[in-house]
């Protein structure tokens, strides 16, 4: 089933006016919007390739916030590795009227246009023709052209990358040291909370031995009436103590003991 193919393919350039319609579009990046390079290495898949492609550029690419792509060309192990700006790409996309949600897969122009006979115009200044199989960008004054683009019958290749939105903001070093800050914090916080639960095991302990100890009963608002009631108690024994003392005195009884159950007045 060919879902991409059913989709419109235009060429995106910034010197190139698109019409198009709210529909579904597959793009075509001109090679003004990235960089590529075809480099023999000894891998044997793209993926190995990958980490490899930062330090492959940092020769030639002026200063930015770059993304990187590669595929693999032949056996030989030639890969097209490319590096492009996702900003920049959006920017575009969305003065020619393009929103994300209207993006069906993005290709670069090399992968896609590579079989292209002769140069080809794609706009009234600029013509691509393929150069060694790269896919190059001319002024049209440069070399005869053997007419315009025509996209209708491309074949779309399964070559094609995915435009972070967000990606731009930050670049990939800074990505690294914030997910690392943050994934510190999150350790922190969990050890936090193992060290909270701890204490609180802890506490409950200490709490059931407490109440068993002093036979208290299960429940806070039971014990909270037992001690209410009891304070009520100690008070009006106090009370009652008090008024005893104060009568006595009026009788100048100066001392009372009882002992051997012996009840002694002395005057």
């Amino acid at each position: 089933m060919r879902f991409n193919q059913d989709k419109k393919t235009v060429f995106l350039d910034p010197h190139t006016e698109l019409v198009v319609s709210d529909e579904k579009l597959n793009i075509i990046l001109s090679p003004s919007l990235y960089w590529v390079k075809k480099v023999i290495l000894p891998l044997k898949y793209a993926r190995e390739a990958k980490k490899l492609l930062e330090s492959l550029f940092e020769d030639v690419l002026p200063e930015g916030n770059y993304n990187y792509s590669v595929y693999k060309a032949s056996e030989e192990g030639e890969f097209f590795i490319f590096a492009y700006e996702d900003k920049s790409i959006l920017e575009l996309l969305t003065k020619q009227g393009i929103p994300s949600s209207n993006i069906g897969s993005v290709h670069f122009a090399q992968s896609e246009l590579h079989n292209l006979q002769g140069a080809t115009k794609i706009n009234e200044m600029q013509s691509i023709y393929v150069k060694d199989g790269i896919v190059t960008l001319v002024p049209c004054c440069w070399i005869e052209e053997s007419g315009a683009l025509n996209l209708e019958d491309i074949k779309l290749s399964k070559h094609k990358i995915i435009l972070a939105q967000f990606g731009h903001i930050v670049d990939s070093s800074s990505l690294i040291k914030i997910s690392v800050i943050l994934g510190l914090f999150i350790l922190l916080t969990w050890v936090e909370l193992f060290i909270l639960k701890q204490d609180i095991q802890k506490m409950q302990l200490q709490s059931s031995e407490l109440f068993r100890k002093y036979k208290l009963k299960p429940t806070i608002f039971q014990n909270k009436a037992l001690l209410k009631k009891y304070t009520k108690i100690h008070t009006n024994q106090t009370k009652l103590r008090m008024n005893f003392s104060k009568e006595l005195q009026k009788k100048n009884i100066q001392k009372i003991s009882y002992k051997n159950k012996i009840l002694k007045v002395i005057l």
